[in-house]
């Protein structure tokens, strides 16, 4: 994202009002997601450019999703995303991606992610709140999904899933890149009772 993204305009104003809604201070989002002061008072001004890790540390502490810090208003009963038209929220230095489509309304939402992992590259997650699940689909090459410490081999046409609030990794594997269509499923309400 860059400073004059619409979509960071759209994370700046989310941001802000989730954490009013929490009735949290700067500083005390600051303290409890583990992001600087500056970085979220630049955020809120539209200015910077936050990775992926620090969205996901401010949506747990906000108690919402993701991409319900980076979405505007509802646009109708069907909407139809092209991955074209999603900014990648995480780029590897070997150009491996992951991209955000699209999240689920309802009392129990589910993110959908299309990601790209080149060979031998990796993204590490920290754990998320309690409840929350994910789900990989391979849909071509191989990665290798390790979950707190022990590791899982997922090749094209597997699903792996598995509760998400323990350390996880995501590697390519094999000579090709793998592709990848990742659910996260949160539990219903708000995460962790902070919102």
């Amino acid at each position: 994202m860059t400073e004059t993204d619409p979509t960071l305009r759209t994370v700046a104003h989310n941001v802000r009002a989730a954490r009013l809604r929490a009735g949290l201070s700067l500083e005390e989002l600051s303290r409890r997601a583990v992001v600087s002061k500056g970085a979220l008072v630049g955020l809120e001004k539209a200015q910077g450019n936050p990775n992926l890790a620090t969205l996901v540390r401010l949506a747990d502490t906000l108690g919402i999703s993701v991409s319900a810090l980076m979405q505007g208003a509802a646009e109708g009963r069907v909407r139809i995303v092209d991955e074209a038209s999603v900014h990648p929220l995480w780029t590897g230095e070997r150009g491996s991606q992951a991209r955000l489509m699209l999240t689920t309304s309802g009392p129990a939402p589910v993110e959908v992610w299309r990601w790209t992992l080149q060979p031998a590259e990796e993204y590490p997650s920290h754990p998320h709140q309690a409840g929350v699940v994910e789900t990989v689909s391979v849909t071509a090459g191989r990665m290798t999904l390790t979950v707190d410490g022990t590791e899982h081999p997922v090749e094209a046409g597997q699903t792996a899933t598995f509760d998400a609030d323990l350390p996880h990794t995501y590697r390519g594997t094999g000579p090709t890149p793998c592709h990848l269509i990742m659910t996260v499923h949160l539990p219903p309400g708000p995460i962790g009772g902070t919102a």
